[in-house]
């Protein structure tokens, strides 16, 4: 089968691989969509991964092709999509339902071969059966839809009137402002670097648009805050954004050291200012509710989708790609899409 695989940060070749052979408890998918995640960029081109050579790529949706030895609830054709990690289970972590901080977990496309190929084998633990009509594309954006619903969760919610900010405008932001809406939020605030970011903010739902470093007024200050860019920056800006009692919820992974100024200090200190911590997406009964919410939203069409794929492509230009993203700074990308 054709396989784009990762040998060192940035030597990534389409090859011929061996196609996988589902053992028992496992099925095997024909892999329908896969997207490319933010951290597949440093993971592909600059840190690698866990392990190489590797297939990677974690958002994916696919049919079921064949199933393993006592696999059953499930169907040939069917559509799926997949929750990326394999918790071990058996941690005092997976214990109480916190599987997104599991302290021996797999992971598809980092740790185990992923779907930047045309099959996949995944366990039937890790499937979630997509509603009838389903696009695949769709089913491959639960994984960014998820974490932004969970990161919000995890920041006590959206009560009825409050006002949200979002602080980065990729899917995960997107998905975050739409999430604010359906909660119940009056407005949100969308803050990104970039116009066409910023315009696709607005067409999530965003009510306010800012490019980063504008002033804001005083009277846009945030119930709660969603920062998903990870750049010192935009985390200190988060800190000051929060409304009095307000709650940041941080999803961006930094890269380098992430100093707090003085004045984000003394704004979250005197303000009482809640600071969350936000990691994957998952919850108990795995996947959790993080995930069968956000499949239903995005089948249903409650949560938009489409307008944040800007390519739509075939896994043979996957290595052109990502050399694309290595070296023209200007490119600019929301959701890439492949399909083997």
């Amino acid at each position: 089968m054709r396989a784009a695989v990762l040998y060192t940060p940035g030597d990534i070749r389409l090859e011929n691989v061996d196609k996988p052979v589902p053992k028992a408890n496992e099925v095997l998918l024909r892999v329908a969509a896969v997207g490319v995640c933010g951290s597949d960029l440093p993971r592909m081109l600059i840190k690698g991964a866990h392990k190489m050579p590797i297939i990677c790529g974690h958002e994916f949706s696919g049919h079921i092709e064949e199933l393993g030895a006592s696999v059953t609830g499930f169907a040939k054709g069917d559509l799926v999509t997949v929750p990326p990690m394999l918790p071990c289970g058996t941690c005092d972590q997976c214990a109480t339902g916190n599987f997104s901080r599991c302290r021996n977990y797999d992971y598809f496309g980092s740790r185990r071969d992923g779907a930047y190929a045309e099959w996949v084998c995944a366990p039937v633990e890790n499937l979630l059966k997509a509603p009838e009509g389903c696009d695949p594309r769709a089913a491959a954006m639960v994984d960014p839809a998820s974490i932004a619903l969970h990161a919000i969760w995890k920041a006590g919610g959206v009560r009825m009137g409050d006002r949200g900010a979002v602080i980065g405008c990729g899917p995960i932001g997107l998905f975050a402002i739409q999430w604010m809406l359906l909660m119940g939020a009056r407005e949100v605030v969308a803050i990104d670097v970039s116009e066409e970011k910023l315009e696709l903010a607005r067409q999530a739902g965003a009510t306010h648009a800012f490019l980063a470093g504008a002033e804001l007024p005083k009277e846009l200050l945030a119930d709660i805050i969603v920062e998903a860019a990870g750049h010192p920056t935009s985390v200190n800006a988060a800190v000051r954004l929060a409304a009095p009692g307000g709650h940041v919820v941080f999803i961006g992974i930094p890269v380098g050291e992430v100093p707090l100024t003085n004045a984000a200090f003394q704004h979250f200190l005197r303000q009482e200012v809640s600071l969350h911590g936000s990691w994957n997406s998952f919850g108990a009964p795995y996947p959790g509710p993080q995930w069968t919410v956000t499949l239903d939203k995005l089948a249903s069409g409650a949560l938009k989708w489409e307008f944040m794929i800007t390519h739509d492509l075939d896994l043979e230009e996957l290595p052109a790609i990502f050399e694309r993203l290595r070296t023209d700074r200007e490119f600019f990308f929301s959701k890439i899409m492949f399909h083997p």
